[in-house]
């Protein structure tokens, strides 16, 4: 019982820790910086503290026993985790802290779509209304921004969060094999470092300063790499190995509803009736198409026999 409260702790702190990126990501927009900034400082600062442990466990000897084509895999992944964060960091200049995390959050319907084709899994009827369901309140949560003036200002903002979503889908499914051939340290230091040195280049493509802001400002943006990206990942990562799947999709969806809630008290941001209800919608649409269970369980494909030729 002990064991199970302080790894619900843990789950608790790391929710909280990334539920708070959203808050500091708008205070830094808001003092100036530039959201590719701000997504590279975060990937950059989590990369240069990973450096000491991957260095004491020298990590490269794990990437010379991987093939070219796994290697290829690893830099792939840490592309599509800058992609992640620029699209999202990005998408909270134009849309509400709870249209933007909501959306973002709907990575796992992503992975299911891609299921059947990349992971040669079905999709269970059951998880197939999850996802209807979520875009359902998606799209109402898109009404709703538009119904305050918001505009193209609000559908680049949900764009931006759906293809932020759409990278971290594919972040995921392509590293999966690669996580499960080197060491944790390893894998998170090379994609942290390569997705941070992709966003500093997208960076100063982009003519954007990568110095010279305020101590404030550069505190925040070192604060994402530390809190959200570190503690945050980390905590959630480790108690979502040892605690129910059942716990752990109901977690899931504590990032959301935290931020929204941090973003009213701090921001002054009140959700909308439409927006909440859309919101409501999404994350048990989510809930639905990602919960476990031995009637809904992704059912994997029948493989061929062992006789029979593959065409």
């Amino acid at each position: 019982m002990k064991d199970r409260l302080k790894l619900l702790s843990i789950l608790v702190v790391g929710v909280m820790s990334m539920a708070s990126a959203s808050i500091v990501i708008r205070f830094a927009q808001g003092q100036g910086a530039p959201s590719l900034v701000i997504a590279a400082y975060r990937l950059g600062t989590a990369s240069l503290v990973l450096s000491v442990p991957a260095l004491f466990q020298q990590a490269w000897q794990d990437y010379v026993t991987l093939s070219r084509h796994e290697f290829g895999m690893l830099v792939l992944s840490s592309i599509l985790l800058g992609l992640h964060f620029s699209a999202w960091i990005t998408s909270l200049a134009y849309s509400s802290v709870a249209t933007s995390v909501v959306l973002v959050t709907t990575t796992p319907l992503w992975i299911g779509l891609a299921a059947p084709v990349l992971l040669d899994e079905r999709i269970s009827p059951l998880a197939w209304i999850g996802m209807l369901g979520a875009i359902a309140g998606g799209s109402l949560m898109a009404v709703s921004d538009l119904s305050q003036g918001q505009g193209n200002s609000a559908a680049l903002g949900g764009l931006l969060s759906l293809l932020a979503a759409i990278a971290m889908a594919g972040y995921l499914i392509i590293g999966r094999g690669v996580r499960s051939r080197i060491r944790l340290i390893s894998y998170l230091w090379f994609v942290y470092s390569g997705a941070a040195a992709f966003l500093f280049a997208l960076a100063v493509g982009s003519r954007h300063p990568l110095t010279g802001y305020p101590l404030s400002t550069t505190g925040l943006m070192v604060f994402l790499g530390l809190v959200p990206q570190l503690v945050g990942h980390t905590a959630a990562n480790y108690a979502v190995r040892q605690l129910p799947a059942a716990i752990v999709s109901i977690a899931t969806l504590g990032e959301p509803v935290s931020a929204t809630i941090l973003a009213a008290i701090f921001l002054k941001e009140q959700p909308q009736h439409l927006q909440l209800v859309g919101g409501v919608i999404v994350l048990c649409g989510i809930l639905i198409a990602t919960l476990p269970t031995k009637q809904t369980a992704h059912v994997p494909r029948r493989r061929p026999k062992a006789n029979s030729r593959r065409a």
